[in-house]
């Protein structure tokens, strides 16, 4: 079953999945653009072309959860409180004000007030949180246990984020709690016989929806993983989705998440 609404698009599958793709919102109501600076247009900070990485996962069973609104409006993975999940290291809130790379999104106009994004959280945050709390509970009650993959991507160089070149693969399990070590375990261990690099809780340990939706004691389990995005495109405007390197990268992806279903079954048997 598909469901299209004005904040996501989800397709409902048969197997204990969920894929989550918070960030993959192109959309920028004129409400919204016609106070943002010139900057804001170009949605430097999407995670681009993600639900075309993960095309194959429908085909596994799976069920995908995909945001159509843009993060710069409000950021699905942030705590609707908008305190910092990272406190003293540089981020973006829930209604972000700047990119990535310290860019203002609003400039000479005013930023969100308090009821500007108590609005924003009721119209866009709400219903994207709704559907996957649905969904987490409609898998977990047909197969007893459920795992959450939240996907995200993220340009492979940011100093104002992070020191360096981030790692290929980032996997965030916030510092351990939201998944059963066995499936996180067996999930990175995919990658060591390839020549991806990746960290488990680095500079990216899960966001707002793998803390909050992760509870092995519940039988759901969350990884989040953050992917470089020089592995499958241009990281530069216009964003050019890359074939040729998305098509050695999405194997992997395809092994991580059958492995994960996998260890799933066997922790919760």
């Amino acid at each position: 079953m598909n469901t299209l609404h004005p904040t996501y698009a989800l397709h409902q599958g048969t197997v204990p999945l969920l894929i989550s793709i918070p960030h993959l919102g192109t959309e920028l109501p004129v409400e919204f653009a016609d106070q943002m600076s010139d900057t804001a247009p170009i949605l430097q900070d999407t995670d681009w072309h993600l639900d075309r990485l993960y095309g194959f996962a429908a085909g596994l069973g799976a069920s995908v959860l995909q945001a159509r609104v843009s993060r710069y409006v409000i950021d699905l993975n942030r705590p609707p409180s908008g305190e910092s999940l990272y406190p003293g290291q540089t981020t973006t809130g829930l209604c972000p004000t700047e990119t990535f790379r310290g860019e203002a999104l609003y400039g000479e106009h005013p930023k969100p007030d308090t009821a500007q994004q108590a609005d924003r959280l009721t119209r866009y945050w709400r219903p994207y949180h709704d559907a996957l709390r649905t969904e987490l509970d409609r898998l977990k009650a047909q197969h007893g246990a459920v795992l959450l993959w939240d996907a995200h991507s993220i340009a492979s160089v940011l100093p104002r984020l992070f020191e360096g070149k981030l790692p290929d693969l980032n996997f965030g399990t916030a510092d351990g709690r939201s998944c059963a070590p066995a499936i996180i375990d067996s999930v990175v261990a995919h990658v060591g016989a390839t020549s991806f690099s990746h960290v488990v809780n680095g500079r990216f340990k899960g966001g707002y929806i793998t803390r909050h939706y992760g509870s092995p004691a519940d039988r759901v389990h969350a990884i989040q993983l953050e992917m470089g995005q020089d592995l499958y495109m241009q990281e530069d405007p216009p964003f050019t989705y890359l074939e040729h390197n998305a098509t050695s990268v999405q194997p992997l992806l395809q092994k991580m998440l059958l492995q994960a279903l996998a260890s799933l079954a066997a922790v919760t048997a």
